[in-house]
């Protein structure tokens, strides 16, 4: 195959995709002035049924504002040889591949930042503001950009840095060493993100003794589920939108609660979202998700490894020497088609185990205060309450709140 080929192969994969996305975004939009199913009809009242359509229609001009940008951006910067620009400005500076990569990819994702920062700032300051969620100040929106940039450039960077290290001194059999590098840090951030991530950027405290922490210790207690950390989380810091989840394993396992979720929902349906959360725990769907994280990985990176050595991967971009960074591009674009494939089964997966922990809550403490509490969420939250079957298919992580409730109640 000629690099020229490869070239629009890699161009054509990135086209059919914008508009598979803005296919789905419009069949997606069609159904948004749809009547409520009658099992919902009690989610909105007519005002906050109106809000909501106009901040779906809001969000998804918008979005098809970015998504244009963002293809124009990408679209220009291939056929402008964007790539060997960079290529050739990194080793300006160094010739070891570890750190032009590193500038190379800090070039690329800091531009890419910087240019999407104004529609991110929109986005919260504009249009979260309007729909009234919006809780975060200026100072809040640029602290954690830099946490960010940060965050990105310590992890992402040392372990760019030591995949492509393992890279230089093994060459093929590399993915080897990477997937044990990734399979150990992904168990890591699993047991301890909460621990040390979460703190940088929201406050944590143990949840108060009251009727509340009685009633979760209660329930946990029933279902032999040993509980002694639960937190809430300052959510209200940056938006009026709810959320809990569940992370870690033995002793470092914990749930969160955002203090929006305390503060919208009674007790009963704060404890049956809870039952919900230790059902994923107890279907062992925490573990199933890591692992196959982990072998998707391995999956990728084994294929990867075929490919990397070949000079037509960096030629195609045209940069004339061939590279681990580079190959990368090239190797990340030619396998988004399978990423998309994988994607859908694991969203199924999923939504799968959405009905499973919702099945779990309803057997073990109750079905209609978890179906409370998910209809004030989507409330809350002006949730699409009518989404296109085909946009579910190939987005949505969880089942519709009309899918859930019909399961809660059989």
């Amino acid at each position: 195959m000629q690099p020229t080929t490869l070239f629009y192969i890699l161009i054509t994969i990135i086209i059919i995709s914008f508009i598979i996305d803005k296919i789905l975004d419009a069949l997606n939009t069609k159904h948004f002035d749809d009547k409520i199913p009658e099992k919902l009809a009690d989610v909105y009242d007519q005002d906050e049924y109106k809000k909501s359509q106009a901040y779906k229609k809001t969000n998804a001009n918008f979005s098809n504002l970015t998504s244009t940008f963002s293809i124009i951006i990408t679209l220009s910067f291939f056929f402008a040889d964007g790539f060997k620009y960079v290529d050739a400005f990194a080793r300006s500076f160094t010739t070891n591949p570890i750190l032009v990569a590193l500038i190379f990819f800090g070039v690329i994702l800091f531009g890419s930042d910087i240019l999407t920062t104004p529609f991110s700032y929109y986005k919260t300051f504009v249009i979260e503001e309007k729909f009234g969620f919006n809780k975060s100040t200026k100072k809040t929106f640029v602290l954690d950009k830099l946490k960010g940039w940060l965050m990105s450039s310590i992890i992402g960077g040392g372990i760019l840095s030591l995949i492509i290290w393992f890279y230089e001194f093994s060459g093929a059999d590399f993915w080897i060493y990477a997937w044990i590098l990734v399979a150990v840090f992904s168990l890591f951030m699993n047991m301890f993100y909460a621990k040390l991530i979460v703190p940088l950027f929201n406050k944590q405290t143990p949840l108060e003794d009251g009727d509340l922490k009685s009633a979760i210790e209660k329930y946990a207690q029933k279902v032999g589920f040993t509980l002694n950390n639960i937190f809430v989380i300052d959510g209200s810091k940056r938006s009026t939108k709810a959320n809990a989840y569940f992370s870690g394993f033995g002793s470092q396992k914990r749930i969160t609660l955002y203090d929006t979720l305390i503060n919208d929902l009674e007790t009963d349906e704060i404890v049956a979202v809870l039952a919900h959360e230790v059902g994923h725990y107890k279907r062992k769907h925490i573990i199933f998700n890591l692992a196959s994280s982990i072998l998707l990985t391995g999956f990728t990176l084994f294929i990867l490894s075929l490919f990397i050595d070949s000079s037509i991967l960096s030629k195609a971009l045209g940069v004339a020497t061939p590279s681990f960074h580079i190959g990368l591009i090239a190797f990340g674009i030619l396998y988004s088609p399978i990423s998309e494939i994988t994607g859908l089964f694991m969203n199924y997966m999923s939504r799968k185990f959405e009905y499973q922990a919702d099945n779990y809550a309803k057997n073990t403490f109750a079905a209609l205060p978890l179906i409370t509490s998910l209809k004030k969420l989507s409330k809350n939250s002006l949730s699409n309450l009518t989404p296109h079957p085909a946009y579910v298919f190939m987005h949505y992580s969880h089942p519709t709140l009309l899918e859930r409730i019909n399961n809660l109640e059989k």
